[in-house]
């Protein structure tokens, strides 16, 4: 498809539509205050908000050592639990509340 050249008219058109557009209104005073005003508030914002330390890529994120540290606590409790049993079904003598607290603690 052949491009046509536009009319004169057209032409003209644009030149004085381009002559008219007003100049940017922009105060170069206010905007230096708005770059300062938003340097100011990304300094607090960083203050308020820190960003956590850098966690190596091989580390566990914080959520993944909640996770770990509630299975071991869920095993320890089910240990315990299993232990208890065996030794209600043997007949033995029940263990006592810090014992099974310890036991807990150190699966954990």
């Amino acid at each position: 498809m052949e491009r046509r050249t536009p009319p004169d008219g057209y032409r003209r058109a644009i030149e004085a539509h381009r002559q008219a557009a007003r100049t940017s209104r922009v105060d170069l005073h206010i905007a230096e205050a708005v770059e300062r005003q938003t340097a100011a508030m990304r300094e607090l914002c960083s203050r308020a908000f820190p960003e956590p330390d850098v966690v190596a890529d091989d580390a566990p994120a914080p959520i993944e050592q909640v996770r770990l540290q509630r299975r071991r606590q869920a095993a320890a409790t089910e240990a315990a639990a299993l232990r208890r049993a065996r030794a209600e079904r043997a007949g033995a003598t029940m263990p006592s509340a810090a014992h099974l607290r310890r036991a807990a603690g150190e699966v954990a």
